[in-house]
């Protein structure tokens, strides 16, 4: 049952937002865009490093809010916006980062709650749904030849690291989306990691998805890119799957 209504969920919102091919942001935002997320009913969460917006699916600004840095990338869940928080320092040896995964209403994007997350201990950067639970990815000290991510509990309890055997990645992972049967790492440099349900690493691919991903059911998913001469304006394009290269533009 489940499963289905989440099949349907992604049906609505692959419909609402492909009908325009490209969904731009309203707005311009003085730091750069961390992660996009959608919710069931096909609203946009932009997280621009200080600033959290909501669109509709067409890009137009519904609520803004001004939030501390670093807001990273996010998940969106019952009603509730989950965001990987970082405090402190990103890609340092543990002890300089002040991890946290932030909870807004999706509604109105009003702070619910902050939970602690000690074990990210490279820096919070991003975060997605894993069943019930959640995955919080991050930063990555220079030389480090794997990366890490975070399992959690519905209610934010820690329940695992997970090790991936992905070789150094310019300053770990920034983005994560769910997919069928795994999940997607967008890092720095053009990298895209795809790994199993059980977090083992399935390939990694020269694609840019650093700033955000909102997949769409049936292969299909929306990319973030940054646009234009004046800093920072952002838009979601359209992007499938593919075997070979992992993402490709449509």
């Amino acid at each position: 049952m489940i499963r289905r209504k989440c099949s349907f969920l992604l049906l609505v919102l692959g419909t609402l937002l492909a009908h325009s091919g490209e969904v731009i942001c309203e707005g311009t935002y003085k730091h750069h865009l961390q992660g996009v997320a959608a919710d069931a009913a096909g609203n946009l969460f932009w997280s621009f490093t200080t600033t959290l917006v909501k669109t509709d699916a067409t890009g137009q600004a519904l609520v803004t809010i001004p939030v501390t840095s670093h807001h990273g990338d996010l998940a969106c869940s019952d009603g509730k916006v989950f965001v990987a928080v970082n405090l402190g320092s990103f890609n340092q040896p543990a002890g300089k980062a002040k991890s946290w995964v932030y909870v807004y209403d999706a509604k109105d994007l009003k702070l619910l709650a902050k939970h602690r997350t000690l074990e990210v201990v490279h820096g919070a950067g991003g975060i997605a749904r894993k069943g019930k639970g959640f995955l919080v990815v991050g930063g990555l000290p220079k030389g480090v030849e794997e990366n890490y991510a975070y399992e959690y509990d519905s209610e934010l309890r820690f329940v695992k690291r997970h090790v991936i055997a992905s070789g150094y990645t310019l300053l770990g992972i920034q983005a994560a989306c769910r997919v069928e049967k795994g999940w997607l790492f967008a890092c720095y440099g053009k990298q895209l990691l795809r790994v199993d349900d059980s977090l083992r690493l399935v390939s990694s691919r020269p694609f840019d998805a650093a700033i955000g991903m909102v997949p769409l059911g049936k292969a299909n998913f929306q990319i973030a890119r940054h646009f234009g001469k004046v800093k920072y304006r952002a838009k979601l394009v359209p992007c499938r799957a593919d075997e070979t290269r992992g993402l490709v533009a449509k």
